[in-house]
């Protein structure tokens, strides 16, 4: 039986959504049991807001009793925490696309556009990198990435999403630009793809640096991610995903984003913001060094959020 005390995430299971209202608790200093939301078909395929019934729809991930804080984390995540009854605390993590009013509070983007009395307004997505666990996992991984040339670049990739292209041919070029960087700055490269990482650009970006002493992740053993933060000297993020820039916008080390082919208005919005604090540059194939500041909004937003509940 699940502790009633410990608040509920309620999310879809992409982890880099997830993660974020886990980086909100982490922050705030609160225990969370992640409830990961499986509506069967043919809900599965509809957006969360137009559910008739959302409750029912994700029963089996909602079992009673209710803790008193529930966290939900993107649109069904969102769709769920306004479905439920009014006298548990409700916190919203990304825009639901859902009238604000209807959750005591919600925190958002800046680049989201949207304002209100119960509405905490940060620059960067939530996360999970702080400077503790950036130093436990360096000094696990210390070794491990020792083989490979300092300084030492690590190359975070997305995928496609909708409004951003990372197919192979898109790859192969971005490929080619970290073997030319390899060539003539005389670097490291190590690479993780995500999960929405096409598996042929995974593939050609490891044929074409493995003959340059680079690293591509394969899925196998543990998870490098933290590590590769920890220890890069540089860090370069595919466009796509606000959410790993802003982790790699955590981190002491300079931070460049790959252009992918595409448009978002809400993207080119906080792409623009981070240049223009100077904290992020576009990627231009070549290994680039400037002063930075590590930014991070969640310790904010957690303490506001905490202030707000009266916790």
């Amino acid at each position: 039986m699940s502790d009633i005390s410990i608040p509920w995430i309620v999310s879809e299971g992409l982890a880099g959504l997830y993660s974020q209202a886990v980086g909100l608790t982490e922050a705030a200093g609160l225990p969370h049991d992640l409830r990961i939301l499986k509506p069967p078909a043919p809900w599965k395929w509809i957006t969360a807001r137009f559910w008739p019934n959302p409750l029912a729809t994700v029963a089996e991930s909602l079992k009673a009793p209710f803790p008193p804080l529930i966290i939900g984390a993107g649109g069904m995540g969102g769709a769920v925490l306004a479905a439920l009854r009014r006298n548990l605390l409700r916190v919203q993590v990304q825009n639901p696309r859902i009238d604000p009013r209807r959750y005591d509070l919600v925190i958002v983007n800046r680049h989201d556009e949207l304002t209100g009395p119960n509405v905490i307004v940060i620059r960067t997505a939530l996360h999970r990198v702080t400077p503790a666990r950036l130093a436990a996992e360096g000094a696990r991984w210390k070794d491990r990435l020792a083989p490979y040339r300092r300084p030492l670049v690590a190359v975070l990739l997305g995928g496609n999403n909708g409004r951003y292209r990372l197919d192979r041919d898109v790859g192969a070029k971005l490929a080619a630009d970290l073997v030319g960087m390899a060539q003539r700055d005389r670097v490291g490269i190590v690479v993780t793809p995500s999960r929405r990482t096409d598996p042929a650009v995974t593939g050609l970006m490891r044929e074409a640096l493995r003959p340059h002493g680079g690293w591509v992740w394969d899925f196998q053993g543990e998870n490098p991610y933290f590590g590769m933060l920890a220890l890069a000297d540089m860090i370069i993020v595919t466009q796509d995903s606000v959410s790993m820039i802003s982790e790699a916008a955590a981190t002491t080390a300079p931070v460049m984003f790959a252009p992918l082919p595409g448009s978002s208005r809400r993207q080119g919005i906080f792409l623009r913001m981070m240049m223009n604090e100077g904290r992020i540059r576009p990627f231009a194939g070549r290994f680039t060094q400037w002063p930075v500041t590590p930014m991070d909004d969640t310790p904010e937003a957690a303490m506001e959020m905490r202030r707000r509940l009266g916790m």
